[in-house]
């Protein structure tokens, strides 16, 4: 029976079994229907990118499709971004090549529903968003395996547990390669001693064959890495250092087989194990010098408990923490750690917050006060209602944007990237150059050669100009420093979103603060009280005014009412409304049907609603009016915080210029700024008018930092180029910022910009590190001066040097 093969998998197959279409032959119906999507939706071009390359035919949907739709599957894999669309990491099988990407990709992105789709090269790691409104997770799956792959989530404890394989593989790898290059250094020892005293060509030939077998191993099993790299590599059509070192090593190691077995010249088998080692053991260097910066990322998952007690129905269980829902009743002992976060609601103690903040000394918490993942219970037993799931805790969100900022890459690294790629190009073309100069040209440096040596000489200059060029320096030079500056930041309780911050804070040009929580405590104390009419009544309709702000004003003159009257109550108020950078508006309906008209906020508001009431004070103000009559006025004044006036100079000093944007007024705003060495103070100002003014600077060409807390800071934050929430912000003002300040310390910000500042400086000099080094060496090895073994020596070197110099990010 004859063989044809399937226009769409190419694979051959039996006449018997083929599904004939006018010209067309299919080995299945699956491969005849993606042959026809693909035509339907102008992809067909993609039989052009495959070229006689065979792929596997589609898979048959099998039913486990819905297990991808599942709530218990959502709460594991998928995450949901600002905009309301879902995300999943998925490991696609069955890609082998640039085709299989491409045609993934266009399948996705064609697919309606599906928002944003990108493939890694290396490792097949797809990120999907889509619309969870017009297409299901299991279809977009289902679409996917209809092309003939295959997709499953990515799981990152299976990826811990390959990457620890793979180290180890590493290592062994490693010692393989040492271990020969040993024993190989002893025989070539011998055999370059003899060179001088004399050796026989049988002693030299055994030398020789001993070398041959102890640097094939290092070659073909210690080198595989260099080849697996390189493959990987040319599928994508990029030549990459592996590509280097697995070509300037294969060729050395063909040459020297040449001389082994009878050509006239002398043998390189020391410097092909010698390359393999010393770039092998340059490599694994870097890869403990990044896992130093990754082990603040392990340590915080360690803080994370893996299960919890719950009180139920007056019964206590222990569940998983994956399984803990809002509302839940947790119990935590003495020695316990939160698994979630919370408000307890039963007993009080003090608590650990180090993992999260930094802060070394206890924390009291009573009744009300708010619990935070992975924190620990130091006194007595309490009990707290959880207000988030695990997946949106505070210390598992800080792993999630802890792992973000390690993944993501700085401008300046797109760019360095950029270069890398065309390098490889260039030195292989400069290497074949060197061939034909020296092997044509006759250039041999004073040194005469007959034929074959003639070849040796061109064959190994240009060997060594291929083994010394270093784009791995290059490569490292940015990512290295930004993951040790990202894990150094980390520790002193900075969380960056995306590494590319680090870049931007140390160009800062301005940097805008907030006045209550930014520069000073936010913990407003009442210095003095008026109460004009002490109807307990009209005061619970202040207390629950009061109740329905987090803005610190609120939550102070909340508290003393609690500590001043006990028999207050929470009011079912109408309409309640928060007036930007004023105060609040509400209404109230008592018993018999009226109408009350409830303000709360500062003298701008009061006159606004027409009320006539005068009240100076270089303290904040909080006046409370119930149909335009004043009730109460509280005048507040909060501490600046430690290390404000240290901030500031020093942001001063770095060519900084610091301005605070606030809707306190005017006469509050300047004591603090004057208190602080902040020269530029704009009071009085709302929440649209601050990102006006931060849009104005940025126009003018600055780079703009805002720091702030409270959700009248959102809109600047988002308009800033970098914006920095202080830890005991609002969550909106936390979502939309690209740094976390967990500690709420002016000190860490300080070190913010010191930290930033250095890493950028270093980024720069591990480029010029790597830029000279390659305009130095190359025309060395180009002109002679440097055989393999040194070239791969140096090579290994300046990857060491780049790595060494990043290091130094972690020094004071």
């Amino acid at each position: 029976m004859s063989k044809v093969k399937c226009n769409h998998c190419h694979l051959e197959f039996s006449e018997s079994i083929m599904i004939k279409e006018e010209e067309l032959n299919f080995c299945c119906k699956g491969c005849q229907g993606v042959y026809h999507l693909l035509q339907d939706q102008n992809l067909d071009s993609f039989y052009d990118k495959l070229g006689s390359k065979t792929i596997q035919p589609p898979l048959e949907v099998s039913s486990d499709l819905n297990k991808f739709d599942t709530q218990s599957f959502e709460k594991i894999y998928v995450t949901e971004d600002e905009n309301g669309y879902k995300k999943v990491d998925l490991i696609i099988e069955g890609i082998h090549c640039a085709a299989c990407i491409w045609l993934n990709e266009k399948v996705l992105y064609n697919t309606d529903g599906i928002i944003d789709a990108n493939i890694n090269f290396t490792n097949n790691k797809a990120k999907v968003v889509w619309n969870s409104k017009k297409i299901a997770l299991s279809q977009i799956i289902e679409k996917i395996r209809s092309i003939g792959y295959n997709a499953f989530a990515y799981n990152s404890k299976i990826a811990d547990e390959k990457a620890s394989l793979a180290k180890r593989d590493y290592f062994i790898r490693m010692m393989v390669a040492v271990f020969a290059t040993m024993n190989i250094m002893m025989l070539s020892v011998g055999k370059y001693t003899g060179f001088f005293t004399g050796i026989t060509p049988e002693v030299k030939h055994l030398m020789n064959l001993g070398e041959f077998i102890l640097a094939t191993p290092v070659l073909f099993y210690s080198g595989w890495i260099f080849y697996r790299g390189a493959y990987y590599g040319l599928k994508n059509r990029i030549l990459n250092m592996d590509f280097l070192v697995s070509v300037g090593a294969t060729f050395t190691y063909i040459y020297s087989v040449f001389i082994l077995f009878g050509l006239k010249g002398e043998s390189y088998f020391d410097s092909v194990s010698m390359i393999i080692t010393f770039v092998l053991v340059g490599k694994y260097l870097e890869v403990l010098g990044k896992k130093s910066a990754v082990d603040t990322l392990d340590t915080i998952k360690s803080q994370i408990p893996l299960e919890t007690t719950l009180i139920k129905d007056g019964n206590k269980i222990e569940v998983s923490v994956e399984d803990i829902q809002i509302g839940d009743i947790v119990e935590l002992k003495t020695g316990d750690k939160a698994s979630v976060d919370g408000i307890i609601i039963k007993g009080e103690s003090s608590f650990d917050e180090s993992s999260i903040s930094g802060e070394s000394l206890p924390i009291y918490k009573k009744v009300d006060d708010v619990i935070y993942s992975g924190t620990l219970n130091q006194d007595s037993l309490v009990q707290y209602r959880v207000t988030k799931t695990f997946k949106d805790s505070t210390l598992n969100s800080i792993v999630t944007l802890l792992e973000d900022s390690l993944a993501s890459k700085p401008k300046i690294e797109h760019k360095a990237n950029e270069i890398s790629k065309g390098f490889s190009v260039m030195i292989l073309t400069l290497s074949i150059l060197t061939f034909f100069v020296w092997y044509y040209f006759g250039i041999n440096l004073g040194f005469d050669y007959d034929g074959v040596n003639h070849f040796e000489k061109s064959f190994i200059v240009a060997i060594s100009v291929i083994v010394i060029a270093c784009p791995c320096a290059l490569a490292l030079a940015t990512p290295i420093a930004s993951l040790i500056g990202i894990s150094e930041l980390a520790k002193k309780g900075l969380l960056f979103k995306e590494a590319k911050f680090i870049e931007e804070l140390a160009r800062t040009t301005k940097l805008v603060v907030d006045k209550t929580g930014t520069i000073t405590n936010g913990k407003l104390s009442i210095v003095k009280a008026q109460i004009l009419d002490e109807n307990i009544h009209k005061l619970d309709l202040l207390y629950s005014l009061l109740d329905s702000s987090t803005h610190p004003i609120s939550i102070s003159i909340k508290e003393y009412l609690k500590n001043h009257y006990k028999d207050l109550s929470l009011k079912n108020l109408i309409n309640v409304k928060t007036l930007q950078a004023k105060g609040m508006f509400a209404k109230y309906k008592n018993l018999e049907d009226k109408e009350f008209e409830i303000l709360g906020g500062n003298q701008k508001l009061i006159e606004e609603f027409g009320i006539k009431y005068k009240f100076d004070s270089q303290n904040s103000v909080y006046i409370f009016a119930i149909n335009k009559k004043v009730i109460a006025t509280f005048e507040l004044k909060d501490e600046i915080k430690d290390f404000a006036k240290e901030f500031v100079s020093d942001s001063l000093k770095n060519n900084i210029d610091v301005i605070m944007l606030t809707g306190d007024n005017e006469n509050v705003a300047n004591y603090i700024a004057n208190e602080v060495g902040i020269k530029t103070v704009v009071a009085n100002i709302n929440p649209i008018q601050k990102a006006k003014y931060i849009n104005k600077l940025k126009e003018e060409g600055h780079t703009v930092v805002m720091a702030g807390d409270g959700v009248n800071d959102s809109v600047a934050l988002s308009s800033a180029n970098v914006s920095i929430a202080m830890g005991n912000g609002a969550d909106i003002s936390i979502a939309v910022s690209d740094i976390v300040l967990l500690n709420n310390s002016l000190e860490s910000l300080n070190q913010a910009f010191i930290i930033s500042r250095k890493t950028y400086k270093f980024i720069k000099q591990n480029l010029t590190i790597s830029l000279i080094y390659n305009l130095v060496t190359i025309p060395l090895a180009m002109a002679g001066f440097v055989i393999p073994l040194v070239a791969a020596l140096s090579m290994s070197l300046s990857s060491l040097i780049v790595v060494a110099n990043s290091l130094r990010i972690k020094g004071k």
